[in-house]
């Protein structure tokens, strides 16, 4: 490949740093518009040129980022090597510059020739293979999108494209889907595009894009909590309505558009902002703690599962992530105060915990003595069951770790306790009875 192979990586990457350097002033000065193409090769210069005429809003975003103003074109992160599994060729590039392959995925195995830390960061977050795990390793998931949500139970044929609009529109747009590839190496239309967990023909995991919107790439965006909220929402973890109702949330919503936004890495502090984004907490540099792309690093509890343990092995380290996150707080807060939160949370996982254990013995039980239904989602119990840890039970822990009373409360322990009660009096008539009731008394439980 003409022009392309004649740089190392490495090189590249030197050459966009010092671009950086000689119009970072430019580019903030201009609000980050500053656009660099004199610089660009004839090929990358072609490129720009044609997608301006064809999709002239993506040209306007590159243009409206700092990779314009850098000097980084579609060239430099769209253009693969011939022998790449995602090589394809667009019209303009098959006619004009045959000896040009190209993609329209682009991995994190691209974004790390120039950020290699914060890639690497994000490969041991939960953001990375954690986030598209459910959707593409677990088997009973899969279950869950087909045969159930994807209507197979309902008559729906296996294998009928109908099946897969369940997992498409909604399951893979936050955690992500593998790539599948037609013949021409593009991607099929069921598993592209995808959200956070992406996994590529290239072996790259992750999807920058998520955050830092194509093809502008904003640093300003991904500091917005409005960035989280696409998949950090809704009745399961409405961790952006939890924010909203909280503190640091109403001072946001008050005061954000008079914030400072687009300073440098590690130099967004207090000051710039009057409290604290979702990019604050788990990711900015704040006081003397450095930037990190590795959102799991300053959580002490995992409040997603059923059960919360402190974070271990590959989701982190627990008592570690509690030391951090203080350290955060205290840019702010006192001692006293950050105490009496983390008091807060904790006890708030004590309860969610012996709740949750409670449940789980009864259900063991009720399993043992074959009172449990094959599919649990026909059997009230184990609906309850689910609704119990899925639901409210992490809406009451998410609303003690991030200050949403309401959701702590009412959509929270609220609801927890009913389930419980409801579980009590299922549980008891199964097993005076010695049988399963006929019809399920429940329905679905979300916040509204």
């Amino acid at each position: 490949m003409e022009g392309f192979k004649s740089l190392s990586g490495l090189c590249l990457c030197l050459l966009v740093s010092l671009v950086l350097l000689s119009t970072a002033a430019a580019a903030q000065e201009a609000g980050g518009k500053a656009v660099n193409l004199e610089g660009l090769s004839p090929k990358a210069r072609r490129c720009v040129d044609c997608h301006a005429e064809k999709t002239p809003g993506i040209v306007a975003d590159w243009k409206a980022g700092r990779m314009a103003a850098a000097g980084v074109s579609c060239y430099d992160c769209h253009v693969v090597r011939k022998d790449s599994p995602m090589a394809s060729q667009c019209e303009g590039v098959r006619e004009e510059m045959p000896a040009v392959y190209t993609s329209a995925l682009v991995s994190p195995k691209t974004c790390r020739r120039c950020h290699p830390s914060e890639v690497e960061q994000f490969g041991r977050s939960a953001h990375a293979r954690l986030a598209g795990a459910p959707v593409i390793e677990k088997e009973k998931y899969k279950k869950l999108f087909y045969e159930m949500e994807g209507g197979e139970f309902a008559g729906i044929p296996k294998g009928d494209p109908r099946t897969l609009a369940a997992r498409q529109a909604g399951c893979q747009m936050c955690h992500g889907i593998e790539v599948k590839l037609k013949a021409d190496n593009r991607p099929t239309d069921d598993s592209w595009p995808g959200g956070i967990g992406m996994r590529y023909p290239d072996g790259g995991i992750g999807n920058c894009t998520v955050c830092h919107g194509r093809h502008r790439f904003s640093m300003a965006e991904a500091r917005k909590p409005e960035a989280c909220a696409k998949c950090h929402m809704g009745p399961d973890h409405p961790n952006i309505e939890i924010y909203y109702e909280s503190s640091h949330g109403k001072r946001y919503l008050i005061e954000g558009e008079s914030w400072r936004w687009d300073s440098p890495a590690g130099e967004w502090e207090p000051g710039d902002y009057s409290a604290p984004t979702c990019a604050t907490c788990h990711m900015s540099g704040i006081g003397d703690l450095s930037p990190t792309h590795n959102v799991t690093e300053r959580l002490k509890w995992d409040l997603v599962h059923p059960r919360s343990v402190v974070r271990s092995g590959e989701r982190g380290d627990g008592e570690k992530g509690r030391a951090l996150m203080r350290r955060v707080c205290g840019n702010c807060h006192s001692k006293v105060q950050t105490d009496s939160h983390f008091a807060k949370l904790d006890r708030a996982v004590g309860l969610y915990n012996y709740y949750y254990d409670g449940a789980q013995r009864m259900l063991k039980d009720l399993e043992a003595k074959g009172l449990l239904k094959e599919d649990k989602w026909s059997d009230a119990f184990q609906e309850l069951n689910y609704y119990l840890w899925h639901h409210a039970g992490r809406r009451a822990r998410h609303g003690a770790a991030m200050d949403g009373p309401d959701y702590a409360q009412w959509h929270g322990f609220f609801q927890i306790f009913q389930m419980y009660k409801d579980m009590e009096e299922i549980y008891n008539w199964r097993i005076k009875n010695n049988r399963i009731e006929p019809l399920s008394p429940v329905m679905s439980t979300a916040p509204y």
